[in-house]
């Protein structure tokens, strides 16, 4: 059935087999092992079956490379592609998509009917399946695996993860018979170094022949980041000497800001790297790539390629990162200084890979990387049939110790969690074919309700803990055989007894002071106390030693039942989370009249197709006709304000936004308001963005500003721009397909997007 020009390893033809047997497969396996034949064996048997193979990826590059890899492998005309923006032979054996266009696939929406996009697919492959961790977007992989037909055969595809047979499980339970497939085996094994700052033109090995912490490596002495020793202390040039003298070139060098990354590679221009024949090839590489591409002749990082170096990152030009990889899958840059996110699969193989530190800025602050992060990035080194050892080298800092490093370089993978979400789109999609308890019985099935148990762990834990307190505290047992309400009926009458005893005292004395020997009032409050005393002497308190302990216990059972009750409410929500957030996403959407008797109406119909931050917010915008009578670059301009997420710069644009978009967006400001009020009722938090940093850019490049004088308006890299006008067109190109619209609007739509694709936008 298959046919390749190696031999398979044994994790490999295992899972070949449950192919050839029907069965869905998770594969489990680290990064480099050889996940991706896998796939391409399946591919094989799609195409001598004459069925649909679907590959999914969580990037549109990753998406690109894959279609003009099987291209090339297969044949270009049985391949095809299609992402948010690219739509290439959509009918062909084998389609490489993003996973979001396949979860849109199955939601019947934008991409045509059901039954027509699946017809003869046999086969989704979903390549980094470990991605359902990702925060924004893990809910895609969830939804893709739930709604996909069991007649489909699922080969998920997943770095190494803690709970792969429960992944598996899930599967099995949701879709149909899946197998795992587990291997923690590589075939270029790796070896780790440390680079210590005091022996600045060396690396030491990690860890000695045992297997322990090198005792030669020492902590980065703490100085302040300020001091002149600190502005002196930074040895990127130094390591790569030394990774270049070893032949442990090429190398990807990660760090964690983009700023970095250009900083170390101009840091190391006074090396050379190349020889003088790869130096030729590399500028007839970059003239070829010029000629198409004629925009990028003044790139101020031009001039380190020819020294063999270069940085990679999101702030870049799409068309200049395509150069950095190409020039590096050839051998001609030795060493690319990059983000963390080169380490999702994009083909750029290295014998060695560099990470600066084991913690990372976040927006909640600063924190060590996951066993999972690390594995990514360090599985970058080493590529199979060229090396024999692929080598991981870690800075030192003074923000970590070389135990840190040690212990995380030694720990086992995470374990996937569930970032399954309810949103507006996914009610209406679902009500538009199933009934309340259908959709409820689908929801259920998502892997964070199957996996609540060990999401809900630490809370049962607690529960454990308080209800074992309890039992303690009242297993405690009193020498006079007294009940708990005994005592407190004691304690009650003590109370009571002080109160009176006070108050006949103070009776008394005025008694005296009037001359008067007794008074009605003192014979019965002193007879009162009496009886209260004679009453409490029932129950022998006042003379047992342990009365003060066991009324303190009364009071912490109290404080516990209280908390256990708590705890006991929290799981049932806690259960029940995604159920709730349906229900809650379904009221707004019943209130606002999307959904009627159960069903979307034509609006609702609307906001199911939508893919947005927040689908309603969208919609509305849409159908109040805020934009009806907008111009292309009116049009683009809020758009581009609606996908521009809240920037932390206080810096500004130059040049104002047309009135006319000024106008639409303070009519957008009162629908937000509108909705972040019901949002906030119903515990709902989906986010509404209106923010017109770029919208004057997009503005401009419609009306044909040239490119450069686009990008010098604002501190923003030329990526981000790029960005968020792609995001622009995302949400142009489905106005255009949408019903119930004016059609005036999928015009003007249509002509905004045909305005800004054009160099440098055009390019994926």
């Amino acid at each position: 059935m298959y046919k390749f020009d190696f031999k398979l390893d044994d994790f490999q033809k295992k899972a070949v087999d449950y192919i050839c047997d029907n069965k869905s497969i998770v594969v489990c396996a680290p990064t480099g092992a050889g996940k991706t034949c896998i796939a391409e064996a399946a591919i094989q048997k799609s195409l001598e079956e004459n069925t649909r193979l679907f590959y999914t990826t969580p990037l549109k590059a990753l998406s690109n490379q894959k279609y003009y890899d099987f291209g090339r492998k297969y044949g270009i005309g049985n391949v095809g592609l299609l992402t948010g923006d690219t739509s290439i032979n959509r009918e062909a054996p084998v389609v490489v998509m993003t996973t979001e266009v396949f979860r849109n696939m199955l939601y019947n929406t934008n991409f045509g009917s059901l039954k027509d996009n699946l017809k003869d697919v046999k086969y989704v492959v979903l390549d980094e399946v470990h991605y359902m961790n990702d925060e924004q977007r893990g809910t895609v992989w969830e939804e893709s695996i739930i709604y996909c037909p069991p007649s489909i055969q699922i080969i998920a595809l997943s770095a190494t993860i803690a709970n792969s047979k429960q992944l598996c499980d899930w599967i099995n339970t949701v879709h149909s018979k899946t197998e795992l497939v587990y291997t923690d085996f590589r075939p270029v094994p790796l070896k780790h170094f440390y680079y210590d700052s005091s022996k600045p033109f060396d690396i030491l090995p990690l860890f000695t022949p045992e297997g322990r912490l090198n005792k030669r490596i020492k902590p980065e002495k703490k100085l302040k980041y300020y001091s002149k020793q600190a502005k002196k202390r930074n040895n990127i040039n130094e390591l790569v000497k030394v990774l270049h003298n070893k032949n442990m070139l090429p190398a990807i060098f990660f760090t964690f800001s983009r700023k970095k990354c250009d900083e170390y590679m101009e840091k190391c221009s006074d090396i050379t790297l190349i020889s003088s024949e790869e130096e030729k090839q590399i500028k007839e590489e970059i003239k070829t790539f010029l000629n198409e591409h004629s925009y990028l002749e003044n790139n101020k990082n031009l001039e380190y390629l020819y020294k063999g170096v270069a940085s990679h990152h999101a702030g870049l030009l799409p068309a200049w990162k395509q150069l950095v990889e190409r020039l590096f899958q050839k051998g001609l840059i030795k060493v690319v200084f990059a983000t963390e996110t080169l380490a999702a699969g994009i083909n750029m193989p290295a014998r060695t890979t560099v990470i600066s530190a084991i913690s990372k800025r976040t927006d909640s602050g600063h924190r060590m990387l996951s066993a999972n992060e690390f594995l990514q990035m360090s599985g970058r080194a080493g590529r199979r049939g060229m090396d024999k050892i692929g080598y991981v080298v870690v800075m030192g800092t003074q923000f970590q110790s070389p135990l840190e490093v040690a212990q995380l370089v030694k720990s086992s993978s995470n374990p996937l969690e569930s970032r399954f979400s309810p949103s507006y789109s996914m009610v209406l999609n679902l009500l538009q074919n199933l009934d309340l308890e259908q959709a409820k019985e689908l929801i259920l099935k998502s892997f964070g309700y199957f996996s609540s148990n060990d999401r809900l762990k630490p809370i049962i834990l607690q529960q454990i803990s308080c209800e074992q307190t309890i039992q303690k505290l009242k297993a405690e047992k009193c020498p006079f055989n007294l009940t708990s309400e005994d005592l407190i009926e004691f304690n009650k009458l003590k109370e009571k007894y002080i109160v009176y005893r006070k108050l006949t005292k103070t009776l008394i004395k005025q008694a005296k002071q009037k001359g008067q020997k007794d008074s009605p009032e003192v014979i019965e409050y002193s007879t009162k106390t009496h009886e209260i005393h004679e009453q409490m002497q029932k129950y022998n308190c006042d003379i047992c030693r342990g009365y003060k302990k066991h009324i303190k216990n009364l009071e912490i059972i109290s404080r516990y039942e209280k908390k256990h009750k708590e705890i006991c409410k929290n799981i049932e929500n806690q259960k029940d989370i995604y159920w709730n957030k349906f229900l809650a996403h379904k009221d707004i959407l019943e209130k606002t009249g999307y959904i009627l008797n159960g069903s979307p109406t034509n609006s609702g119909i609307v906001c199911s197709m939508i893919r947005a931050e927040n689908e309603l917010f969208l919609s509305e915008i849409i159908l109040k006709g805020i934009l009806d009578e907008l111009e292309p670059y009116e049009l683009a301009s809020v758009i581009c304000a609606l996908v521009t997420e809240d920037l932390r710069s206080d810096v500004y644009p130059n040049q104002p936004i047309s009135k006319n978009t000024r106008k639409a967006l303070n009519r957008i400001k009162e629908i937000r308001k509108k909705i972040a009020i019901m949002q906030s009722e119903n515990d709902i938090s989906t986010e509404m963005y209106i923010n017109s940093y770029y919208s004057p850019l997009i503005e401009q490049w419609i009306l044909d500003t040239p490119w450069e004088d686009i990008a010098k308006q604002v501190d923003s890299s030329e990526g981000d721009i790029v960005r968020i006008f792609k995001r622009t067109i995302d949400v142009l190109r489905q106005l255009t397909i949408l019903p119930y619209i004016n059609e005036n609007l999928k015009q003007t739509a249509k002509t905004a997007i045909n305005s800004i694709l054009k160099e440098p936008i055009d390019i994926d």
